[in-house]
Order: C-alpha cells, then sequence, then structure tokens
C-alpha cells in the first residue's frame, strides 16, 4: 500500500547547493576553451540539432561506421606492411611457404596473418568493413533515389554521395591488390589490359601508371601511395563535407503528422541521438568482427605469390567491379577492329573504362533533369513514398534490374559448369535480359505503384475493411469499414502529384520562332512520360464527399433500403461497401484520370 505525498514534499529531496565554481573542472575546461576558440555556439547549435528516427536512415549511418572502422584498422595494418615488390624469401612460421620467393608485400602480409597477434582478425575486419562500406553506400544512395531525397536543395549531396562511392570502388581495388597475391596480381594484370584498350593514348596510361613495362616493381607502392593516403584523404574530405551539408539543410523526413517543410520532428543530437548512435556503432563493430572471426575472406596463403606466367582459375572481382565483369563477359568480340592500323578494343573499352562514367553521369544528372521536367523550384525536406513517383520508382528499378543481369552475367562459366548448360547459351540469355530486362522491371514497377495508389486512395476515402458482415432488415448485406484517423490518413494524402506540362506556343507574339521551341518539346514529351499515368491525392472536398457518401449505407442498415437509394444515388450498387460496384468519382478505381 502506498501513501500519497503533499504537494510541497515532492521537491524536498532536490539538491540545492550551488554549482561548485564554473561546474566543476570540466565546466572550466569548457569555459577555457570557448573564451579561446568561441566554440560554445557551434556546440549548442549541434547538441540542439535535431535528427528523425525511422531504419531506413541507419543505412547512411553504417557507412560512416564502417569507415570509421577502416580507418583504425588501415592503420593498424600499415604498422607491418612493407610496400615493396623486392624479391626475397619467406622463412615465417607458415610452413607450406616456406623458402619460396616472393615480393615483400606479400611476405608481410602472410606475417601479418601468421605471425602478429591479432593480425589475421584486423585483416578480415579492414576487408569485411570494406565491402560492407559500399554496400550500406549503395543502399543508401537507393534510399534516397526512391525517396526523392536528392531534389533541392540537396543536388550537391547526390553528387558528393555518387563521387564517394566511386572512389571507394577504386580505393577497394587497391586495396585488394596491395597483398601481391596471385589472385589480386591477376586483377592488375586484368587492369592493366584494360587501359591498354583506351583507344590511341592507351599504352602511355598503362606505362604511366606502372612506370615502364608490366608488372614493374613501381606498381604495389604507388598503390600504397594512392589506398593508404590518397584516397582516404579525399573520401574522408567529400564525407566531412556531405555531414556539413545534412547539418545545414536539416535532415529530410517521412510525410506524417505535424511534419512539415519547414521543421524536423525527431530526437535532438545531445543526449538521446548521441547514445543511440553510439550504441549502432559498437553494434556495427561488433557485428562485422563476429563476421571476420567466423568466415573467412581473401585466404592469401592459399593462392601464393604472384607470378605474371600464372592465373588464378576461377578468379573474380570483389561483388563492387562485378557488374563491370559481366558487361566484358557480354560484349561481342566482333567490337574489336582495325582502323589506320590501330587496333580498337571497344569490346573491352566499354565495359573496362567507359561503363562506369557512364553509369555514374547518368545518375548524377538525373536530379537536374526531373527538376526540369517538373519545374519543381521549391525546397523538399519531406520524402517521397515511392509508390507516389511511379516513374521514378520505375526507372531506378530498371536501374537495378540491368545492374544485377550484368552483376550475375560475371557468373556465367561458372553457372555452365554448375548447371551443365551451354555458356553461349546463357550469355546470350543475359545479352537478351540487358535490354529486355530493365524495359519489364520498369513497366512492372510503375504498374504496381499506380495500383498501390489507387488502393490508398481507396483506403482514405472508404476506410479498413473490418471483416463484419452487417445484414440490414430488407436481407442485403453489407461490410462494415473503419475509418482511418487523421495520423493513419497523413501519409496516404500528402504528396503532390505533378500534371504534364503543356506545350507553349511555337511562336511570339510578333510570329518569331522562339529559340527554345526544341528544347519546349522535349520537355513536354519527358513531363508526359513522367506524369500522363498519375493517382490524385485525396482533396478535403472529396473526403467530406466520401463521408456523406457513407452516411446513407449506416442508415441503410439502421432503417431501410430505399432511404439509402433516395440518399446515395445511382452509384451505389447494393453489395459489399468499398467493393468494385461503387465507381463513383470519388472511388479511386472510377477516377476520372483512370477511366
Amino acid at each position: 500500500m502506498t501513501t500519497s505525498r503533499p504537494a510541497d514534499d515532492l521537491r524536498k529531496d532536490d539538491k540545492r547547493d550551488e554549482p561548485k565554481g564554473n561546474g566543476g573542472p570540466a565546466g572550466a575546461i569548457a569555459n577555457w576553451v570557448d573564451e579561446r576558440t568561441g566554440a560554445a555556439k557551434g556546440a549548442r547549435f549541434l547538441m540542439k540539432k535535431v535528427f528523425p528516427d525511422h531504419w531506413s536512415f541507419m543505412l547512411g549511418e553504417i557507412a560512416m561506421y564502417s569507415l570509421i572502422i577502416l580507418l583504425l584498422t588501415g592503420t593498424f595494418l600499415t604498422f607491418w606492411f612493407v610496400p615493396s615488390m623486392g624479391e626475397t624469401v619467406y622463412n615465417g612460421s607458415y610452413v607450406p611457404l616456406k623458402g619460396v620467393q616472393m615480393s615483400e608485400a606479400f611476405k608481410s602480409t602472410v606475417n601479418i596473418s601468421m605471425d602478429v597477434r591479432g593480425g589475421l582478425l584486423i585483416r578480415q575486419i579492414h576487408h569485411w568493413a570494406a565491402l560492407l562500406f559500399l554496400v550500406s553506400i549503395m543502399l543508401h544512395m537507393a534510399r534516397v533515389f526512391f525517396t526523392g531525397a536528392f531534389r533541392k536543395p540537396r543536388e550537391i549531396n547526390w553528387i558528393i554521395g555518387l563521387l564517394l562511392f566511386m572512389l571507394a570502388m577504386v580505393e577497394g581495388f587497391a586495396g585488394y591488390s596491395l597483398p601481391d597475391d596471385l589472385l589480386s596480381g591477376t586483377g592488375i594484370r586484368a587492369a592493366e589490359g584494360f587501359m591498354l584498350s583506351i583507344p590511341v593514348i592507351g599504352s602511355y596510361v598503362a606505362s604511366l601508371v606502372f612506370g615502364g613495362g608490366f608488372p614493374g616493381e613501381a606498381i604495389i607502392p604507388r598503390l600504397f601511395t594512392v589506398h593508404v593516403l590518397l584516397l582516404p584523404a579525399i573520401i574522408v574530405g567529400l564525407f566531412t563535407a556531405h555531414i556539413i551539408l545534412v547539418m545545414v539543410h536539416k535532415h529530410t523526413q517521412y510525410p506524417g503528422p505535424g511534419r512539415t517543410n519547414k521543421n524536423v520532428v525527431g530526437f535532438p543530437l545531445m543526449p538521446v541521438y548521441t547514445a543511440k548512435a553510439g550504441g549502432f556503432f559498437f553494434i556495427v563493430f561488433g557485428v562485422t568482427a563476429l563476421i571476420s572471426g567466423l568466415v573467412t575472406i581473401n585466404p592469401i596463403w592459399m593462392y601464393g605469390p604472384y607470378e605474371p606466367t600464372m592465373v588464378t582459375a576461377g578468379s573474380q572481382p570483389d561483388w563492387y567491379m562485378g557488374f563491370a565483369d559481366g558487361a566484358l563477359r557480354l560484349l561481342p568480340g566482333r567490337l574489336e577492329f582495325t582502323l589506320l592500323e590501330h587496333t580498337f578494343v571497344f569490346n573491352v573499352f566499354i565495359g573496362a573504362i567507359l561503363l562506369i562514367p557512364l553509369m555514374w553521369t547518368a545518375m548524377g544528372i538525373y536530379p537536374f533533369l526531373e527538376k526540369w521536367v517538373t519545374g519543381d523550384n521549391e525546397e523538399h525536406h519531406l520524402l517521397d513514398r515511392p509508390r507516389n513517383a511511379p516513374t521514378r520508382t520505375g526507372i531506378g528499378m530498371a536501374f537495378f534490374v540491368f545492374y544485377f543481369v550484368l552483376f550475375f552475367a560475371a557468373g556465367n562459366d561458372l553457372m555452365a559448369i554448375k548447371l551443365h548448360l551451354s555458356i553461349n547459351d546463357i550469355t546470350w540469355a543475359f545479352r537478351i535480359l540487358t535490354f529486355l530486362g530493365p524495359v519489364m522491371a520498369f513497366w512492372i514497377t510503375k504498374r504496381l505503384c499506380l495500383s498501390l495508389q489507387r488502393r490508398d486512395r481507396d483506403l482514405v476515402l472508404h476506410g479498413r475493411e473490418t471483416g463484419r458482415i452487417i445484414r440490414t432488415a430488407e436481407g442485403r448485406f453489407f461490410e462494415a469499414h473503419e475509418p482511418l484517423n487523421r495520423y493513419q490518413r497523413w501519409p496516404l494524402v500528402s504528396f503532390a502529384s505533378h500534371a504534364p506540362v503543356s506545350l507553349p506556343a511555337g511562336i511570339d507574339r510578333n510570329g518569331v520562332r522562339r529559340r527554345k521551341a526544341a528544347a519546349d518539346k522535349m520537355r513536354v514529351r519527358l513531363s508526359h512520360f513522367f506524369f500522363n499515368d498519375r493517382i490524385e491525392p485525396v482533396t478535403p472536398a472529396e473526403l467530406e464527399a466520401a463521408h456523406h457518401h457513407d452516411e446513407p449505407v449506416r442508415e441503410e442498415i439502421d432503417h431501410t433500403v430505399e432511404e439509402a437509394r433516395r440518399l446515395e444515388g445511382d452509384d451505389f450498387g447494393g453489395k459489399l461497401h468499398g467493393g468494385a460496384e461503387e465507381l463513383s468519382s470519388s472511388s479511386a478505381y472510377g477516377h476520372p484520370d483512370q477511366r
């Protein structure tokens, strides 16, 4: 049994002592720093910064935490790694390689794996964190694309993300090549072939990178400098710029009650978000360490040192370069030809060198293309639900299908061996899917998004199906619907539906042809491609009309069918409420734009 306390006694135990000095030693230090740097104002701004709470925002955090893990483990590895191709003989503890001639780079990597305490675990954490870094960037950018987070004012951040993704791929390849084992050496040999395929200047580029003929003795030291110094500095700088812009623009958020383009609903950086982010960092670090301790990756001691005369059977690049390898396998050999005493190897150049810049350029242009088509110059801090931008979502899925077709094509030889099929048939199947797959993915995804929008519209207008069947006195049956509350209804109606733009007059009032007539025609075509098929969000007037539309149904349940028909009109079909028989203007399936 508890006894109540008088109101005057509720704060009886509060401490009323005056604070010591300037807040104790920590306060004194903070005051000293602030008087010399003025950091208190910036720190106060950061600590009050509000971050929304949604699971998809963790994808960017995983990328950031993976980068921190990479920097920590990479620093550890540089203490023992020797970036040299000088020849030496291995006499370490790994018996199968004793007495084998190898480079100092390979020997130091084996020593890290076998003789340095914790070295193998750190190596594997570094490699797994690199893979996690790349996949988290890819998924994070997919979330940004499908939700429209790249729109004004975040176009610069989108470009920064693309650059980070591309540089992370190059960084991964450079680190993958440093051990100078047989597998990584095969990859370097392939890279040299890719450089040679560049028209006219290919041989000069390869000679510049390798410091002469392949393999030479300069490539490992140069890759080490690029991997440890140059690219990490650029990546950290871009990541810092990315985070600063997030702070400046404020974080995006999903639509919901109380959320607008002028506020952010969430938790402040201190203390809530900092505690959550710190805990999540240790979760990411722990899971990465667990995977690294249980799953072996890149066992270079099994491959042995690189020899230019040898090639590892079944060698393939890490997953992030798989799509380029697949493109190489699908491009026909007839693209190699001789012209003016020069050999052009476009079947290699397109897939290995040209494909990545083309794909990244297309992704970089897209935000500006969509802005031009829509004419939307407003700032957007609320995200789109992917279904509410069906054309954009379809384009994104088409791109992913194109990517994964090339990715799986990189294993056409293994598929042929394991499935006992013709490698030529598999290659031709992938060639057809490269063009047909994205088109099918776009069409299917767009139709699914439109169907989901119709379902949302119907749900807002008529409520949720309860499964309860009600019989009237006249013997007719109705399903009782439960209306959505305002919190459930908000994300279903709070989106903008752009209409196709119309073509302006081709000549001005003086009869002179407008200079931008051709560009306007292109914009109109793209606008119809984007927005000709669309579902308008439910307006307040439609919602009010739908509520009045449902009222006679309830009265029919309580009174008579004749009274319901008198108020309802001919639109009411007399069967289950909310079914396909109701095709009034307020119904999603009977909407004028969709008839």
